[in-house]
């Protein structure tokens, strides 16, 4: 306590330093970089780790969890002098008073063609905070201040997402066992919970058209798939082993499901699933000739919003996998600093990371055109499921291509050493 009044004292002291680096590190172009003032305690123990970033959905903000329960909210792109005497950044700090450990803001960008236009969107940009005592802290993010909390969860908000489809819903996760759905709009309406019987609830994500809900649980090795328009289980995903699970996400159109786990004896792997069906479509698998690869353990994953690209951080590197050209395009960051969180820019321009020594950094994402074959099939499954598309009187190869199935079923992502 007296540590933590000790540091709100000392807000003017918690910034950070912005630099801008235009010499290319390995053949990959760092951004930026921020850096906590404040550096991690001995002994490991927690304070200043970047538990999570994320993008504003217009690409205008980045929020980053700087520690010490700060989220520091900055312009994009980032000013070259961000704290320099003469900046004049539209830079705010949000005091959440204990761990910030997921974030996420809303509404979010609506491809729902009945939606209402973003010109007569009625709602200010919100950022909604998830804190390590079950509290979920909402903010306005054009003026710093605290609009509501939400409160319900028993324990730690893991995780935090407001819906694709351009309203104020939001779902969060916590370690008291549940996901929370909750509605924005309505003030006071009550949360609609949904339970795991076991373990509590690690990570989540929202399908593209905001129908489905995949969570996973950290040790009972499925993911979990929710209705949310009945807020009913679909069904489970199971994996034959035990493992410890990382976390999931959506792809842009929804028609894949990405799960991240780890095993002792194996180490780390990353699956695709189509969450209609339940078919397990592919295997990601870490560099199998790099020394010690067992003890590397998968931290941070996503999809891109606009590309065939999946980013993922573990131990040793971030790299980003095309899936459409079936090749790494990214391979970056090789600080041996435990990463925790990754997130794209909304344009796919740019992907941010943190990690435990509460350092973010910012990578240039490669501009690839994606193919006319690529965009048609991310517009039809963005609205048509697995079982419809199956029903198309079209050639067996289209069919393939359109339900993800002419995808490889297993990938080992071979490093730039060991590449061939």
């Amino acid at each position: 306590m007296e540590e933590h009044t000790r540091i709100n004292q000392d807000l003017t002291r918690l910034l950070c330093s912005a630099r801008k680096n235009t010499k290319e590190q390995d053949g990959v172009e760092l951004i930026a970089e921020l850096k906590p003032s404040f550096q991690p305690r001995l002994y490991g123990s927690p304070g200043c780790e970047t538990w999570s970033v994320c993008f504003s959905p217009d690409g205008a903000y980045f929020a980053w969890s700087s520690g010490y329960g700060i989220v520091r909210l900055l312009p994009w792109p980032l000013p070259p002098n961000l704290h320099g005497a003469d900046c004049n950044s539209e830079e705010k700090t949000l005091d959440c008073g204990n761990t910030v450990w997921g974030m996420s803001f809303g509404p979010r960008s609506s491809h729902d063609v009945n939606s209402a236009p973003k010109s007569e969107s009625r709602h200010d940009l919100l950022l909604a905070t998830g804190l390590n005592d079950g509290l979920i802290k909402v903010w306005v993010v054009s003026t710093g201040k605290l609009l509501f909390n939400l409160t319900g969860h028993k324990s730690v908000v893991r995780d935090l997402h407001f819906t694709p489809n351009g309203r104020l819903n939001l779902v969060s996760a916590s370690r008291d066992k549940t996901l929370r759905v909750w509605d924005l709009e309505k003030k006071g309406t009550p949360s609609h919970v949904l339970t795991s019987p076991k373990y509590w609830q690690f990570k989540c994500s929202v399908s593209a058209d905001s129908s489905m809900i995949a969570s996973v649980c950290n040790l009972d090795s499925k993911v979990y798939l929710w209705s949310l328009r009945s807020y009913t289980l679909i069904r489970n995903l199971k994996y034959d082993d035990e493992r410890t699970m990382v976390s999931c996400d959506f792809s842009m159109d929804g028609a894949l499901l990405a799960v991240g786990s780890f095993r002792a004896d194996t180490g780390w792997s990353l699956d695709l699933w189509d969450p209609y069906t339940a078919d397990h479509l592919t295997k990601i698998m870490d560099c199998d000739m790099c020394v010690g690869g067992n003890n590397n353990i998968l931290t941070a994953f996503c999809f891109s919003p606009v590309a065939s690209h999946l980013a993922f951080k573990d131990y040793r590197v971030l790299q980003i996998w095309d899936l459409e050209q079936d090749k790494l395009v990214l391979e970056s960051d090789y600080s041996q600093v435990s990463g925790l969180c990754c997130a794209f820019h909304p344009h796919g321009i740019a992907i941010a990371t943190g990690s435990r020594d509460g350092h973010v950094k910012f990578w240039r994402v490669p501009r690839l055109v994606s193919s006319l074959q690529h965009l048609c099939r991310t517009a039809l499954r963005y609205s048509v499921s697995t079982y419809q598309v199956r029903a198309l009187p079209l050639p067996k190869k289209t069919l393939e291509f359109l339900t993800y199935r002419s995808i490889p079923d297993k990938k080992i992502l071979r490093c730039s050493k060991h590449y061939s």
